[in-house]
């Protein structure tokens, strides 16, 4: 809390993570998500499921294990706020192991972005599989705003181009990093989503 403290003094910007373990702490992802919208330093909160290794004894994948999913269905549940839509699986980057969303914070208020992305421009239905290489610009557009090698300092002209020309409602000219609030949900491949996948 003091770190948190002295960062919102500078407004010096920071991301939390949170380590999920099934029927431990999954029930606390909307306080985690509530308690880091209202700091001002905190850009986002990435979600990482316990990935399953070394020492696993005792361990039962089938009541143990949360998965990207259950996640995701989490935060919906918990943080109201967010829709469906504004939680993107498929994430280009890596489309087996990422979701995210993005969200803007001012005055007080949160306003989830990601659900005016058109799911077309990411995904392919009817292949099921990711086509954004095909396009040149897009595939630019996508690498930015989706990627998790880049801050969400990165995504911010992204954003401001793309998203918010479809919300006329919200008057943000002097939209800034310190607006933007991603979520990610990031698991990591374990034995046991290998023996799933196979």
């Amino acid at each position: 809390m003091k770190a948190l403290e002295n960062l919102n003094r500078v407004n010096l910007s920071t991301t939390l993570v949170m380590t999920l373990q099934k029927g431990l702490n999954e029930g606390e992802i909307g306080k985690v998500l509530n308690f880091a919208l209202q700091q001002k330093c905190v850009r986002g909160v990435t979600f990482q499921p316990t990935q399953v290794a070394g020492r696993t004894d005792g361990f039962d994948p089938a009541t143990d294990r949360i998965t990207l999913t259950e996640v995701r269905k989490e935060i919906l549940r918990q943080a109201p706020v967010f829709q469906p839509e504004d939680i993107i699986l498929p994430v280009p980057c890596n489309p087996d192991a990422l979701a995210m969303a993005y969200a803007m914070k001012m005055d007080g208020q949160v306003f989830p972005l990601t659900r005016f992305i058109n799911p077309q421009d990411i995904l392919d239905n009817s292949r099921n599989t990711i086509v954004y290489e095909q396009d040149e610009r897009l595939h630019q557009h996508m690498v930015q705003l989706f990627s998790t090698g880049n801050s969400v300092e990165c995504a911010t002209n992204e954003l401001n181009q793309s998203l918010m020309c479809c919300l006329p409602q919200v008057v943000a000219p002097n939209l800034g990093y310190e607006n933007l609030f991603r979520i990610i949900i990031m698991r990591f491949i374990d034995a046991y989503d290998f023996v799933s996948a196979n």
